[in-house]
């Protein structure tokens, strides 16, 4: 008879974690995951196209320099805002916009999800006023909010905090929610503080939804911004668009828009990397 011991099951009975086990069986998930160069160049196939298609576009005559300017326009005019420091300073300025209103209404966001989706009482009290709340056209609140704070920054990070609370309050709320019972009792069972069940339960059982309900309130919080910038702004791509909509400046309009999408998509590129650094026992 073979005396040969027969390895253990991979994470059973042994002292070695599961991905100490499982590395030998194939790649780790991250270089499963990796995408090759050829995908990500393929990517690109298509905006270089349309860019492409604009240009000639304009160069043939077909599209309107005085409706729209021309991509070699817009690359010109960027390089001369860069250079005259516009460009760049009205970005930060923006950006210190979305960064504070996004954590004030990410913070007012989980806070509320939490008290919602761990107590009865807590939904009862919270979700009805949250879910009328969200129906609104926070957009027309403008007016209201000039009259409540007049027209400094206040109106502006309260557009855009109210913006990105519900995006991340209705998604980790329906993560809290999608947590087992037998779970939380579990954990009730074993005596864990309030602190406790949240750190150990909670948070890594509804993170996968939060993390979705991140993303779509950053790309809120970029919406909304476009909109705040607009309420008697003397500083930011908002007012530097508005500026130039006045003296109908297409190419420096089409250089507010390209930052402000170029900026929406770093943020989603941030959040989606900590997503998978964060979800990374998924894969």
């Amino acid at each position: 008879m073979d005396t040969t011991t027969a390895p253990a099951p991979v994470g059973v009975g042994t002292g070695v974690g599961v991905g100490t086990d499982a590395a030998p069986l194939g790649r780790p998930p991250a270089v499963r995951r990796r995408r090759p160069p050829v995908h990500l160049l393929r990517r690109w196939v298509s905006p270089v196209a349309l860019v492409g298609l604009w240009q000639l576009a304009s160069s043939t005559g077909v599209l309107d320099e005085r409706k729209l300017a021309s991509p070699a326009q817009v690359a010109a005019t960027a390089v001369d805002l860069v250079q005259a420091g516009t460009l760049g300073t009205q970005t930060l300025i923006s950006l210190q916009r979305v960064g504070l209103g996004f954590a004030i209404g990410a913070s007012i966001g989980l806070a509320l999800a939490v008290v919602a989706g761990l107590s009865r009482i807590g939904e009862d009290a919270i979700d009805p006023p949250m879910q009328m709340l969200r129906t609104l056209p926070h957009f027309g609140l403008v007016t209201l909010f000039i009259i409540w704070f007049g027209i400094g920054e206040t109106p502006k990070v309260a557009l855009i905090a109210l913006g990105a609370t519900f995006p991340l309050y209705l998604n980790t709320l329906g993560g809290i929610r999608g947590i087992e019972r037998k779970t939380l009792e579990a954990a009730k069972a074993l005596h864990l503080t309030w602190a406790q069940r949240i750190r150990h339960v909670v948070i890594p059982g509804a993170l996968p939804q939060t993390l979705v309900g991140l993303r779509q309130s950053l790309g809120i919080a970029w919406l909304s911004l476009i909109v705040a910038e607009t309420i008697a702004s003397q500083s930011g791509l908002g007012h530097m668009i508005n500026h130039a909509k006045d003296f109908l400046q297409t190419d420096v309009i089409v250089v507010g828009l390209a930052v402000y999408s170029l900026l929406g998509l770093a943020t989603d590129a941030v959040v989606r990397h900590l997503e998978r650094k964060a979800l990374a026992w998924r894969s």
